[in-house]
């Protein structure tokens, strides 16, 4: 079992940065990998990023490609997701979550969820 918690959600200005982090239980932490996700009001969950269990490869959506990175510290079993030049359509609770790393782009790719961080970029 993992249990994950996200933090770093908040209010921001449009073209302002936040640094989301993904604090993950269990000793397996190191063995899965961590992918975010976001859902926007009235929208269907969608991939944003993802890493492999080493960190050595990681994957993004087009509409965060050159804007947000994702990194894991596993001494830490803390993933995290620095987002810069942020934008009102990144607006969305962002949910982290942990998988095996067979489908990192997907929903059904992942076995464990936390419960959510808000962002809310304004205009």
């Amino acid at each position: 079992q993992v249990q994950l918690v996200e933090s770093g959600g908040g209010l921001v200005q449009a073209g302002g940065s936040l640094r989301l982090s993904c604090a993950a239980s269990g000793r397996t932490f190191s063995s899965y990998a961590m992918g975010w996700f976001r859902q926007a009001p009235g929208k269907e969950r969608e991939f944003v990023a993802a890493i492999s269990w080493s960190g050595g490869s990681t994957y993004y959506a087009d509409s965060v490609k050159g804007r947000f990175t994702i990194s894991r510290d596993n001494a830490k079993n803390t993933v995290y997701l620095q987002m810069n030049s942020l934008k009102p359509e990144d607006t969305a609770v962002y949910y982290c979550a942990a998988g095996r790393g067979l489908r990192v782009g997907a929903d059904d790719g992942y076995d464990y969820w936390g419960q959510g961080t808000q962002v809310t970029v304004s205009s």
